[in-house]
C-alpha cells in the first residue's frame, strides 16, 4: 500500500490490516492496526485506550511505527481528523519521510493490583485497579466518582510484586468510559522514570509474563 507525501515522495506502508502502533506520549505506545489508505492519508483504527474524547485534535502530531523482520518503521504523521461514532477512527497524513529505528520499546503488562491516585495538595486519594505498566507509563480503571482530565497532575502508587510499593509522578495523557459497556473509567498517566525504578518495572512485567505463558500452558 503506497501514501504519497509529495509528488517526489511515495511512502510504501504494510497491508491492510497490520498491526502499527501510535507513539502518544513518553514512553506510551497504543496499539493499533492500519484500516485504508486513500492518496495522501491513510486511516488507522483508534487506540481502544483513546476512542472517544480524549484530548486528541487534528494538527496533533505523533510517531506511527510497525515492525519489520529486521527493524521497525517510523513515519512522523499529523492527525487529520476523527470519527465522532463507532467504530472510531483516525485518519492521517504523514509530514516527514520514514526512518528506519531499533529503539527499544516499552514493554507494557502486568495488571489487578490496587493502585492509589493522589493529586497533588488533596488529602484523599482514589482507588483504582492496574490494567498494565511500563516504565513510562501506567493504565488503571477506576469506578469512583473524580473529575479527571488529560494534563491532570496525579501520584500513582502501585505494589510491583516482590519489589513491593512504588510511587510516581505522572501526568494524565487520557481519560475514557470503559469500553464494551463495563462501568468506570479508563486512566492513562505518563511519568518519568530513574533507572533503578525502570529497572523495577521491567522486572515486574517480565515475571508477569512468564506467570502467564505458565497459566496458558497449564
Amino acid at each position: 500500500m503506497t501514501v504519497v507525501v509529495s509528488p517526489a515522495t511515495a511512502i510504501e506502508l504494510p497491508a491492510v490490516g497490520s498491526p502499527m502502533f501510535l507513539v502518544l506520549g513518553e514512553g506510551v505506545n497504543f496499539r493499533s492496526r492500519l484500516e485504508s489508505v486513500d492518496g495522501e492519508t491513510f486511516t488507522v483504527a483508534a487506540p481502544l485506550e483513546t476512542a472517544g474524547p480524549a484530548g486528541f485534535r487534528p494538527g496533533q502530531q505523533f510517531d506511527v511505527f510497525w515492525a519489520t523482520p529486521r527493524t521497525r518503521i517510523v513515519l512522523p504523521s499529523r492527525l487529520v481528523d476523527l470519527s465522532d461514532e463507532p467504530p472510531f477512527r483516525w485518519r492521517l497524513a504523514p509530514v516527514e519521510a520514514p526512518r528506519q529505528s531499533n529503539r527499544r520499546e516499552y514493554v507494557r503488562g502486568g495488571g489487578g493490583v490496587p493502585v492509589r491516585l493522589t493529586a497533588a495538595g488533596a488529602e484523599t486519594h482514589l482507588v483504582g485497579a492496574l490494567l498494565d505498566i511500563s516504565e513510562g507509563g501506567l493504565r488503571c480503571w477506576i469506578d469512583e466518582p473524580a473529575v479527571l482530565a488529560p494534563g491532570d497532575e496525579l501520584n500513582a502508587a502501585v505494589s510491583l510484586g516482590a519489589a513491593g510499593e512504588v510511587e510516581v509522578a505522572g501526568t494524565i495523557l487520557t481519560v475514557r468510559e470503559a469500553p464494551h459497556g463495563d462501568p468506570g473509567r479508563h486512566v492513562v498517566l505518563t511519568f518519568d522514570t530513574g533507572e533503578s525504578l525502570a529497572q523495577m518495572i521491567r522486572l515486574y512485567v517480565m515475571t508477569w509474563e512468564i506467570n502467564e505463558r505458565r497459566l496458558r500452558a497449564s
